[in-house]
């Protein structure tokens, strides 16, 4: 579900608004189109093309890691964010394989300080670790109180 939302919602963005383009829809949110060359927060933005081949690689790695996982865990909440995980990597893949940069469309601002511009599998990916380190923090926690 991840993955075909993120898939859409990329293509109405490159099809409906200008590259550069930003409308503004509350005072604080604007939705964009930026290209995202690089990874997270634009690293590796300017490396001159290699990179697209390097994240494609890690991206489709970690995807089929995060497959085998799903399949191995028992536990409801961990294959949640592993599926919430693995729908974000697959959006992000699946645009640097078609586009060769990933579109990036909501725009969080402040006064004259902007978040760097995301979409959904981005959220996604933050929504699946945010959880699997939730989890984990639960789980070290019981070990310790019961002093294992």
């Amino acid at each position: 579900m991840i993955l075909g939302l993120d898939v859409v919602l990329k293509q109405w963005i490159h099809q409906q608004l200008d590259y550069l383009q930003a409308i503004a829809v509350t005072p604080f949110f604007n939705l964009v189109h930026v290209h995202n060359t690089g990874a997270a927060f634009s690293f590796l933005a300017d490396a001159g093309g290699w990179q697209r081949w390097l994240f494609v690689g890690v991206a489709a790695a970690v995807s089929v890691w995060l497959a085998w996982s799903l399949a191995k865990s028992p536990n409801r909440v961990e294959r949640f964010a592993l599926a919430v995980l693995l729908g974000g990597a697959l959006g992000n893949l699946v645009d640097r394989l078609y586009r060769g940069y990933v579109v990036d469309y909501l725009d969080l601002y402040w006064q004259g300080w902007h978040w760097p511009a995301f979409n959904l599998a981005d959220m996604a990916i933050c929504t699946g670790v945010a959880l699997l380190l939730w989890l984990t923090f639960r789980t070290s926690a019981t070990f310790d109180a019961k002093g294992q």
